[in-house]
């Protein structure tokens, strides 16, 4: 067996708050810092998330970034990572890999218990697994990373194995993330409503109530004794509660964090964070997302833009460039690479996705789209070049939606007629599971580059249970397919990135996407907040080690 992980939870520091704090901006005196003044325990945090509300608070049912905001409060993963991208202990303290990669042990951290008094163990780890992968729970995210585990044993009370069909190079980032937290057994037994109602983990924080279309309130779990190694200290957290409200409209968030009615805000927009780092009594926490770049997929699976010749005219119709330094006022850095800046293996390729309205008109000629109508939009046979492109207005902020504006401006002077289409989240949902796109901008967080075979495998346009499919992009290529799935398998880091590299290379000069810029999560936190960071798994906030001044 190849072991990893053994860092003891006795070795915890302030390292990875430390390294959280390099990205907090804005002006703090000496007065603020946590080592003058020490932590104060008690007191409600006040959060305001202008994400959508979750219709379920478990993550195993579906797996959107919402549940993953407020579920990394209450449920926890077997393993985390540190700011260096290295994996540690969690829930697990060690674990060990087989020499075929086939079977993987995790020996589980003494002690630890459930919010409803049951304890963590193998017969628990199995019991999510088992959740997980039932089709009858509805999960995507999740289901989706736990393809490869086979099968699940109690090899002792407190280590299980997990076996696999084949090696998983990216098992432990998987179970990094919080759409794979671990719950009570007991109260996974019971109806999903129940359990959607109030999920049961080991968390600093345990759900208390949840008033729909309003908030949730979380109080403090006493006996929590389960940090991740990175944490800054141990035992129960220092706030007594957290309300979680959801405030949709992004000035009213503003304006309630800066009337001190809530203490932190998620989804600030470009221009609030502008005036934040100029003065000295907000703070901005910059936390982008790991896994893949935020990018417009052209559904290759049906026309217009099953041809590569019209994929490539609509990028290259498109000023990204202008609109993102406009709009996001450096708030944002264009993107040009599948996935996220965070991940060490992005290759970015900025020659291929330059605004070039005339070689565009030239690759339309060239693909029969000749004529234009009188509203001045080509035309091939009769139809009209059309993009349907819905927009989920839950997830893209009103910069977002401005930019998808002037896409669409710059793309009508090279005859596209772009057709945006607002939609609240179920809507849009229900859009891509009816294939009812040619054109969406779709955010899929994952921890580590194992996120290219969830979005450009061809597996990958085969719905989950939940019915959702993350191949929106519809890439059917046989050799990309044999790229992703070598590299799925392969632990050599050198081999893993020239196969990551490779298909990178494939799905960029394919045009079957337009990168635009890492996936955004800005946090503003009012004065009274210390201690607040982002996980480095997937730049949640955790409040366990935040305290109010």
């Amino acid at each position: 067996m190849i072991a990893s992980g053994h860092t003891h939870r006795a070795s915890r520091t302030v390292a990875g708050l430390v390294a959280a704090g390099l990205l907090l901006t804005g002006c703090a005196s000496p007065a603020e810092s946590p080592t003058i003044e020490g932590p104060v325990t008690g007191g409600t945090l006040t959060y305001a998330s202008g994400d959508a509300e979750p219709t379920c608070l478990d993550p195993h049912v579906g797996g959107n970034y919402p549940q993953a905001l407020v579920s990394t409060q209450y449920l926890e993963s077997l393993v985390s990572r540190d700011a260096d991208g290295k994996i540690i202990p969690w829930l697990a303290d060690s674990w060990t890999e087989s020499a075929d990669g086939l079977d993987w042990e995790f020996t589980l951290a003494d002690g630890v218990s459930f919010t409803d008094g049951t304890p963590l163990d193998a017969s628990a780890v199995q019991a999510n697994i088992a959740h997980l992968q039932d089709p009858k729970t509805g999960s995507s995210t999740g289901y989706l990373a736990l393809q490869k585990v086979t099968g699940t044993e109690a090899v002792a009370p407190n280590v299980v194995r997990l076996t696999l069909g084949e090696p998983d190079s990216a098992l432990l980032e998987s179970l990094s993330q919080p759409w794979l937290a671990i719950e009570s057994k007991q109260a996974l037994a019971r109806s999903q409503e129940e359990n959607c109602a109030a999920p049961v983990g080991t968390g600093p924080f345990q759900v208390k109530t949840w008033v729909k279309q309003d908030s949730i309130t979380l109080v403090r779990n006493d006996g929590y004794s389960s940090p991740p190694a990175d944490a800054a200290h141990s035992g129960p957290a220092y706030l007594d509660s957290i309300v979680w409200r959801f405030i949709p409209d992004s000035a009213s968030r503003y304006a309630a964090l800066q009337s001190g009615d809530v203490d932190v805000i998620d989804n600030a927009q470009p221009d609030t964070i502008v005036q934040t780092e100029k003065g000295d009594s907000i703070r901005h926490l910059d936390a982008p997302r790991p896994g893949a770049s935020n990018r417009i997929e052209l559904n290759s699976g049906r026309a217009p833009f099953n041809d590569p010749l019209v994929r490539e005219a609509f990028i290259r119709s498109a000023n990204v460039d202008d609109a993102v330094a406009s709009l996001f006022q450096g708030t944002a850095t264009r993107s040009y690479a599948a996935l996220s800046s965070a991940e060490s293996l992005a290759v970015p390729r900025p020659e291929l996705f330059g605004y070039e309205p005339k070689d565009a008109g030239t690759l339309l000629d060239s693909a029969g789209w000749t004529k234009r109508d009188a509203g001045g939009y080509r035309v091939k046979d009769g139809v009209r070049l059309t993009v349907t492109f819905p927009v989920s207005t839950n997830q893209s902020i009103p910069a977002e939606q401005s930019l998808f504006e002037q896409i669409q401006a710059t793309a009508k002077k090279t005859g596209f007629e772009v057709r945006l289409v607002p939609m609240d989240l179920s809507s849009w949902y229900t859009a891509l599971g009816e294939n009812n796109y040619d054109a969406v901008s779709a955010p899929y967080t994952k921890v580590g580059p194992d996120v290219l075979r969830i979005l450009f495998h061809s597996a990958g346009i085969v719905p989950a249970p939940s019915g959702y499919f993350a191949n929106h992009a519809q890439v059917n290529d046989p050799a990309i397919d044999a790229l992703l799935t070598e590299a799925g398998q392969v632990t050599d880091a050198s081999k893993r990135k020239a196969l990551y590299t490779d298909a990178q290379n494939q799905v960029l000069e394919g045009y079957y996407i337009l990168p635009l810029y890492d996936q955004q999560n800005h946090f503003l936190l009012g004065a009274k907040v210390t201690g607040a960071r982002a996980l480095p798994t997937v730049s949640t906030p955790t409040f366990y080690d935040a305290w109010l001044k």
